[in-house]
């Protein structure tokens, strides 16, 4: 039956890409986080859904009219570079077979973002894609956060099957990056029950990432908690919420609970973290000796005793520091152009949302960059959305802005215009009335 509905969904997606080829963009969205169909337990669990779904939307884009060229933002140009600057160093890798494996398996996540960009071309299509992402990992985390108090936070919750947030501590990170997300899609919601359910479905994503055991995700949440109370227009109420809330739950929380994230004080005694330490340093040294290659991907099984567990390392470590540098570019230039861009339409009647707009966004990329401080995602194709939907916000942004002005300035000349027909058939009736003396 679990089959059936599966596959049901995915013609569904099918005949909506066809119809519709930005409809096949969230549909992509929806398989590449939600993964539907890992939860078949038939012949559906094994159908490469999502690429069928990928060559429909491939199609769909070449013959398709309603896109727009891709717009023309420095980070398009770098994530290309960056992309082909890891063809260059998979050429100097030190296992061919297995990194050019991996090539392709980058590549593949790169690729659809191209459709992102051209076929999303209006605000309103923006914000679908924004709300199909939030539901396709919001689900998966209400449903851990709801598991998660069931089971007194006793057990751990882990994310869906043959993505690249299955593991616990990955997925943990996720849940919290899309928290700001949900909460663009419920400023812009006007359904009241479903504006309060997203209210009420933060909470628990709170409580999915603290059921994760993760304590990366606990830095994170401190970072996205400060985020969001700085936001706030309401620090009176946010403070003792999380005061509250904290309180709350720590009597639910098991002891074994704590004794994991008090090795954070005390990392220098966790062979956990000493043998992170270990690997950032065997990947930094590395580095030093082959400063514009690196070691190629999973340059770790050469290099060190285990995987990077860092973003950063894992970067510069596989492919050096010119590819790090462009990396790291991409994430601190959106994150300086989130923090510009509300400055730019501040006080522009009905532009109200692009500073709701980038704030959230920017504390989604910061989630980011913190949790993934101690988990290698750098290839993680949740990041690169996060950019493209700030460069696409960009782009609409200043669009609107330019036509704004454009039409205050078309209605100025015409106010001053009848201001001085106004004031010169004024003057000439002031005249007409002295005239006879």
């Amino acid at each position: 039956m679990r089959d059936i509905v599966v596959l049901i969904f995915l013609c569904g997606c099918i005949i909506a890409a066809l119809k519709q080829p930005w409809w096949g963009v969230l549909s992509l969205a929806v398989f590449s986080y939600l993964n539907p169909h890992a939860y078949a337990w038939g012949f559906v669990r094994s159908l490469p859904a999502y690429y069928v779904l990928f060559l429909i939307v491939a199609f769909r884009t070449f013959v398709a009219k309603d896109k727009q060229p891709l717009p023309k933002d420095w980070r398009i140009t770098v994530f290309i570079l960056l992309w082909l600057y890891f063809g260059i160093t998979s050429t100097q890798a030190y296992m061919q077979e297995q990194v050019w494996q991996r090539y392709w398996e980058v590549t593949k996540i790169y690729l659809p973002f191209y459709f992102t960009l051209v076929l999303i071309n209006t605000r309103r299509k923006l914000y679908y894609l924004i709300v199909t992402i939030s539901a396709s990992i919001g689900i998966l985390g209400v449903k851990g956060g709801l598991f998660a108090i069931l089971k007194g936070f006793s057990a751990r919750v882990y994310g869906p099957p043959n993505t690249q947030f299955e593991e616990n501590n990955a997925f943990a990170i996720a849940v919290l990056i899309i928290i700001p997300l949900i909460l663009i899609w419920q400023k812009e919601e006007i359904r009241p029950w479903l504006k309060k359910g997203l209210l009420f479905a933060v909470p628990l994503l709170y409580a999915c990432s603290l059921c994760s055991w993760s304590r990366g995700a606990l830095l994170t949440m401190t970072a996205l908690t400060s985020m969001l109370i700085w936001q706030s227009k309401r620090k009176y109420l946010g403070i003792p919420l999380v005061f509250i809330g904290a309180f709350f739950v720590k009597d639910y929380l098991p002891q074994e609970w704590f004794g994991r994230m008090e090795t954070l004080e005390t990392y220098d005694q966790d062979e956990s973290a000493m043998g992170r330490i270990e690997a950032w340093t065997d990947g930094w040294n590395h580095t030093l000796e082959h400063p514009f290659v690196g070691s190629g991907f999973d340059g770790w099984i050469y290099v060190t005793n285990r995987d990077w567990h860092s973003a950063y390392v894992e970067m510069f470590s596989e492919h050096g520091f010119i590819a790090f540098g462009l990396w790291l570019s991409l994430i601190l230039g959106t994150v300086i152009n989130l923090t510009n861009l509300p400055k730019m339409t501040r006080g522009v009647e009905g532009m109200e949302w692009v500073g709701h707009y980038c704030f959230m966004l920017r504390s989604s990329l910061i989630c980011y960059m913190v949790g993934t401080a101690f988990l290698g995602l750098s290839y993680w194709d949740l990041l690169y959305h996060l950019i493209f939907i700030a460069v696409l916000l960009k782009k609409f942004a200043l669009e609107e802005l330019a036509e704004k002005r454009s039409v205050s300035s078309l209605i100025r000349p015409s106010i001053t215009t009848s201001r001085s027909k106004i004031n010169s058939q004024g003057a000439l009736q002031f005249h007409s009335k002295k005239s006879p003396s």
